[in-house]
């Protein structure tokens, strides 16, 4: 019956651009999304098999449809945002955030003062902003008040009251911060005159306020008036400074927004760069819960249409990446080199700090959280069938061709399970050869697994490239584990990684947390299997000097080692000296021992 009826529902859906809505059977809001092609889009989600799980269960979830027209397809966009803000449905993204930020007001008054303020009050006033911290807000007020005297009493400056000698400067006005408008001993239009300069600097435009005070210098010092042609110096070596350090770009580049994303299996992070006249006048990231495994592309778009209007940005230009399709308002572009590239990198690199920020917090915070997404990047980046919670890695140890030995070591979500370390002597192979040692290390560990009945891990890592894969290939088909364990191998040289039947290594970025986690657990693999390897050649060279000797037993070499430390220091000892430790009669054959091998 559902069918039916969804199938007429999206038989009659118009093929203009507007919003959809899915609601389940009591009639919840499910998801919300925009389309170009309402029929197009919605029919999508039924004619296709998702790899998706939550797109499964929203499709199973869908009981009916709903739309709304609109005229373009920015209205689409900009419908979709306010409706997901306002119903925030179970499978949407979404981006949400409980700060108030702060900003900048230009009170509605006589004589306006200018504050900081994290509440929009509706009076008129002029809100710059919003800023995404008060360093930022209190750093341009310091600049501002260094620039301009401006009052920060709450008195009414009516011309009435002021004509009435209703109040007297105060101690702003003696310290030099205020040119008292109380008192009228400043004109109104002088203050709104600077005032228009503050808006300027607030939008990060210098070049007015740089200009009328090299007049002013100027002026002063055409009439001798050093002192104050020193002052209004000062002003425009700070405002020079701080427009030094605040422009990081071609000045050319103006009113422009840039947009980039970075992704993992479960988030993005989208940061906003705001330019205004080649400076960056403001930089947020935020993170973004994937929802239905959305793209980078759909993740942006919705970012961008949310943030320009969490900041009220009206630039009509926008770097972004790659293209993106935000209607016919904006231009998009997509730099590749230049000035414009660079500070769409810069966005990338901000962007990418963030969320290394972000896994270090939550590692500290949420370490659950830390394993899921990185098993699930694990998953994704070694095209695995499944999370690899549990791996085993193997390393052989045969220096110099002597004692071989075996290491096996076990990580679980990502760390190291040291109690399931395992040590193998190789037993069925003569001499150094790794490929068979591989293959025998590898077939008894999992037979016995099996015997045991012990769980599989979900992913084997082999020390070495195709030939100890083939081996430990080999030996997972003889015990018929083939397609229950997946295995791979990693070469030493250039970090490469093979899979069974692929001539092509994988290459993975050196800084990706996947191949770290491969890395230290073949770097484990080598150190407990080197100092097993080392155990083994140590007890070799002691049984071969000190065992051999007749009469002499494994209590008193162990004697004889504590108190001379070293066999060299005991073949070097004299008779007494040996004696006094162990004895005459074991001294003796000792003494003996050395001497004969010495003649």
């Amino acid at each position: 019956m559902q069918k039916t009826t969804l199938d007429i529902q999206i038989k009659i859906l118009p093929t203009g651009p507007g919003v959809y809505q899915y609601y389940d059977i009591d009639d919840k809001l499910l998801y919300v999304g925009k389309a170009k092609n309402l029929k197009k889009r919605v029919s999508s989600y039924f004619n296709k098999n998702h790899d998706n799980y939550k797109t499964k269960v929203l499709v199973k979830k869908i009981h009916s449809i709903r739309h709304i027209v609109v005229e373009t397809e920015t209205d689409a966009l900009l419908l979709e945002n306010n409706l997901i803000k306002k119903h925030q449905p179970r499978f949407n993204v979404m981006l949400k955030d409980d700060k108030t930020y702060p900003w900048i007001c230009i009170k509605k008054e006589r004589f306006p003062r200018i504050f900081p303020t994290r509440n929009l009050i509706k009076d008129g006033s002029e809100y710059y902003g919003p800023y995404t911290n008060f360093k930022t807000v209190n750093t341009l007020l310091d600049l501002i008040k260094g620039l301009y005297q401006l009052r920060t009493c709450t008195y009414d400056l009516s011309q009435e009251k002021i004509n009435n000698g209703k109040y007297k400067v105060c101690l702003e006005y003696h310290l030099g911060n205020c040119n008292g408008p109380c008192e009228d001993l400043q004109s109104e239009k002088e203050y709104m005159d600077n005032l228009e300069a503050i808006r300027q600097i607030v939008k990060g435009n210098f070049k007015n306020s740089l200009g009328r005070f090299k007049e002013q210098m100027a002026e002063h010092a055409e009439k001798m008036e050093f002192e104050d042609a020193q002052r209004i110096k000062e002003k425009i070596d700070v405002l020079e400074k701080y427009q030094a350090k605040s422009t990081v770009v071609n000045p050319k580049i103006s009113n422009v927004d840039v947009f980039s994303i970075i992704s993992d299996e479960s988030y993005g992070y989208v940061n906003f760069l705001q330019l205004s006249y080649g400076s960056i006048i403001r930089s947020h990231t935020t993170e973004i819960k994937k929802k239905l495994d959305e793209s980078d592309v759909e993740l942006l778009e919705l970012a961008i249409i949310e943030l320009r209007q969490r900041f009220g940005s009206e630039s009509k230009e926008i770097f972004v990446p790659f293209e993106v399709d935000l209607g016919e308002k904006l231009k998009i572009t997509i730099p590749q080199l230049g000035d414009k590239k660079k500070i769409l990198d810069l966005s990338l690199r901000n962007a990418k700090y963030f969320r290394l920020e972000r896994f270090k917090q939550i590692k500290i915070i949420d370490p659950d959280r830390h394993v899921k997404r990185l098993m699930a990047q694990m998953k994704k980046d070694l095209r695995l069938p499944e999370e690899p919670i549990h791996i085993e890695c193997f390393d052989n140890s045969n220096i110099q061709g002597t004692n071989p030995v075996a290491a096996c070591v076990v990580f679980k979500n990502g760390k190291p399970s040291k109690k399931e370390y395992r040590k193998f002597n190789i037993k069925t192979v003569e001499g150094p050869n790794d490929f068979a040692s591989m293959e025998e290390v590898v077939y008894r560990r999992y037979k016995r697994l099996k015997e045991e009945e012990q769980p599989l891990p979900q992913l084997v890592i082999v020390d070495g490239g195709k030939g100890q894969l083939s081996s430990g290939l080999k030996a997972l088909d003889d015990l018929g584990l083939r397609g229950k364990i997946t295995i791979i191998g990693i070469a030493k040289r250039l970090e490469e990684i093979y899979y069974p039947g692929d001539s092509i290594p994988l290459y993975l970025d050196k800084k990706s947390e996947s191949l770290k986690v491969i890395q230290h657990l073949r770097n484990e693999a080598h150190r407990f299997g080197i100092t097993f390897h080392r155990q083994k050649r140590s007890k070799a060279a002691l049984d071969t000097e000190l065992d051999v000797i007749p009469g002499i037993g494994e209590k008193t070499v162990i004697e004889l080692l504590k108190n001379f430390r070293s066999v060299k220091r005991i073949s070097e000892a004299s008779r007494s000296e040996l004696s006094e430790v162990i004895g005459d009669s074991r001294g003796t054959k000792v003494f003996n021992y050395y001497l004969s091998k010495k003649e």
